[in-house]
């Protein structure tokens, strides 16, 4: 088999296991784009990127532009002379001239089954959207965001309780599988690139702080899946008593109350508490996290507050 040549760009987890198939396939890592360092956690210290530790591992050639597109850049592909660019999970929108600099085509693996979840956070918004299939795309890359022709897809079942977090693994593999199918498809001719459907198109921007609060004025299904979306990362928050409580595991209650007033307490349970949502719907909360504490159960939360059924436990935005 010929050995393709190859630059990988991406960031985050979801890239690692791509990057990982390719050096297992024998491809020629030529070069690794990621993010730059971060600082990160209470110290604030700088963190190299999942996909930096990776490279490093196998001692790849890393470069970390604040902005990829920087004419600088330009130079350093047209010396790499890649016969395949390879995009997963990186951050920044890439240029004409960075896509054009691969002999044979620049590939993306992206987390949704395209058309449909195009933009930052494809993961995080199946889940949101409570969605009970999502999958894997590879596709051409062209100069607008996710737009490009389709190669391969694979379609992944969701069950009810799975988090952003478990999605995003179970994806990454997924991609990482289709990848080096996709490269010697498109080496060999074998492999007709299919057009986007425009108009069956949605979008997943990115999650900001206002997505992640709780509206307990919504129903059960819909914080459920905000929580377990946002699960472990940014993670889903309700004001108590004006500090941030981050929730991170929840279940909905299949029987109705009547309805009064949203973010009510009901109750405590076996591992949990029972809230008020909308439309007469419940929520068991299960694990929550004060500021600077550690995770406990809704039950230990609860029970620490000391608060009776029916008073109100957590405000609306």
């Amino acid at each position: 088999m010929v050995k393709m040549r190859i630059v990988f760009i991406g960031t985050s987890d979801f890239a690692v296991p791509s990057l990982n198939s390719l050096l297992a396939a024998g491809c020629e890592v030529c070069a690794v784009f990621t993010q730059p360092d971060k600082p990160a956690g209470r110290g604030q210290k700088l963190q190299m990127s999942p996909v930096k530790r990776c490279a490093l591992e196998y001692c790849l050639r890393v470069f970390q532009p604040e902005k990829i597109r920087s004419e600088e850049n330009r130079a350093i592909f047209e010396t790499l002379g890649p016969d395949f660019i390879v995009v997963a999970a990186y951050g920044q929108i890439l240029p004409a001239w960075l896509l054009g600099s691969a002999r044979i085509a620049p590939v993306n693996v992206h987390g949704s089954l395209l058309p449909r979840y195009r933009g930052a956070a494809p993961v995080t918004w199946a889940i949101l959207n409570g969605e009970s299939i999502t999958g894997v795309t590879t596709m051409l890359m062209d100069q607008n965001l996710d737009t490009g022709a389709i190669l391969l897809k694979r379609e992944v079942l969701l069950n009810q309780i799975i988090t952003g977090g478990e999605l995003s693994e179970k994806l990454a593999l997924v991609g990482a599988e289709l990848l080096l199918p996709t490269l010697e498809g498109l080496r060999d001719h074998t492999i007709v690139p299919l057009p986007q459907n425009a108009c069956e198109a949605s979008w997943a921007p990115k999650i900001t702080k206002d997505i992640a609060r709780i509206s307990w004025n919504k129903t059960a299904w819909e914080i459920h899946n905000l929580v377990r979306g946002l699960n472990p990362s940014p993670v889903a928050t309700t004001e108590h008593k004006g500090q941030n409580l981050r929730i991170f595991r929840t279940l909905p209650v299949t029987a109705s109350t009547a309805e009064s007033a949203p973010g009510k307490f009901l109750g405590l349970t076996e591992c949990g508490m029972h809230i008020q949502c909308g439309q007469g719907t419940v929520l068991e909360v299960i694990e929550v996290q004060m500021p600077g504490k550690q995770r406990i159960s809704g039950r230990a939360f609860a029970a620490g507050i000391r608060i009776k059924p029916n008073q109100s436990l957590f405000s609306l935005p």
